[in-house]
């Protein structure tokens, strides 16, 4: 059966085009690809966790040494500072730092920051035999620019807020 030459190269451009893509379509393909990846990257959660989830674990652990005072029948305080928090216990006269967990001292995420009235130091809430505090604390959190409020009330209540 003969081939005419204009049906043979008619017929090869169709074959060519069922063999491969145009630049088009790898064009399309790549953009659909690349706007994928960038859906993904911004749905990933921050490594370093939710400032809200820190701040929640601050108030568990305080409200923790809020009843170990009432349990062990001694005061217990809480000390914040820009870099982190820790627990004391006063025994024979004398504050001492509680080492066992949750007790121990903790540093702030990476990135965060605890606002402390006294500039740069320690700010300290004690807690009493009876679960009261000495004073109210409030402990703003910050992270790039999320800020979240730890509060120790007189009454030894903590909450977190916005």
């Amino acid at each position: 059966m003969p081939i005419s030459p204009a049906g043979n190269s008619a017929h090869a451009r169709g074959r060519s085009a069922e063999h491969g893509f145009t630049l088009i379509e790898l064009m399309i393909v790549i953009m659909i690809i690349g706007l994928a990846t960038a859906m993904v990257v911004w749905a990933l959660p921050d490594p370093r966790g939710r400032l809200l989830d820190e701040a929640t674990r601050f108030a568990a652990r305080a409200r923790a040494a809020q009843q170990v005072a009432i349990v062990d029948a001694r005061p217990v305080s809480v000390w914040v500072s820009a870099g982190g928090y820790g627990f004391d216990q006063r025994r024979q006269g004398a504050w001492a730092a509680i080492g066992e967990k949750p007790f121990e001292v903790t540093s702030w995420g990476r990135g965060t920051s605890a606002a402390v009235a006294n500039g740069g130091g320690r700010d300290r809430v004690m807690f009493d035999s009876t679960g009261f505090a000495d004073r109210p604390l409030d402990v703003r959190l910050t992270r790039d620019t999320e800020a979240v409020m730890v509060h120790v009330g007189a009454d030894g209540g903590v909450k977190v807020g916005a």
